[in-house]
């Protein structure tokens, strides 16, 4: 580790090496790109500012971890870096089960931040490259592929006799009535004839076009 630390910094006159320029250039660019991906395209959906700073905090210490630790020991490989997609694979936050958008930026950002901590081996065009191909897919997915405006709710409905094919105009009504939503198709799933509960996954029009992960929870969160 002294050895890795002493090509970043020149012991006889304690000027910066190269390769912690390389670094700190790495450093900039992992962040900005970092910072895009959350603030522009996850946030405006999502609008969960708890995950916006999990995000950034964990690109950060991901990026370090793999440009200091791994880049100072070769021997490492990059299976190491690879098993941190196993170890955030199994993870799951003591509060609350974590979403599927936010577990898909998760192992976006991840990667990203594993990319930029090895990229000693690419140029700097490369690597800006590479960012902005990332970053674009993003781009595209959130802006082409999730342009829907369409919300999805999940809802315990009391009153199955509704559900039947041949009264679904009632059970449309009565869910607009009492949701206050402009719902465009209802799906019935199961059904408790013992307690008269149905589960209901609701489609309705959502002109804000955001990510409500509290649609699809049952109950309230043990805190």
């Amino acid at each position: 580790m002294n050895s890795f630390f002493s090509q970043l910094f020149d012991p006889e006159n304690f000027q910066i090496s190269s390769m912690m320029g390389h670094l700190i250039v790495s450093l900039i660019i992992n962040t900005i790109a970092t910072w895009c991906v959350v603030h522009y395209f996850y946030y405006p959906k999502g609008h969960r500012r708890d995950y916006y700073f999990t995000f950034i905090l964990l690109s950060l210490s991901i990026f370090m971890l793999i440009a200091l630790l791994l880049g100072g020991s070769a021997d490492m490989g990059i299976g190491a870096a690879l098993g941190l997609f196993a170890i955030f694979g199994i993870i799951r936050y003591r509060t609350e089960s974590v979403p599927i958008r936010e577990m898909t930026y998760l192992f976006f950002l991840v990667a990203l931040s594993v990319l930029n901590g090895k990229s000693d081996g690419i140029t700097l065009t490369e690597q800006l490259l590479i960012n902005a191909i990332l970053i674009v897919c993003v781009w595209m997915c959130e802006g082409f592929l999730t342009k829907s405006s369409e919300g999805c709710k999940y809802v315990k409905y009391d009153n199955i006799d509704l559900i039947k094919p041949e009264r679904y105009d009632e059970l449309k009504a009565d869910l607009e009535q009492r949701l206050g939503l402009d719902i465009n198709r209802i799906e019935v799933g199961a059904v408790d004839f013992l307690t008269d509960m149905t589960m209901l996954r609701v489609f309705y029009n959502d002109p804000d076009k955001r990510i409500k992960s509290v649609d699809r929870m049952f109950k309230v969160p043990q805190n």
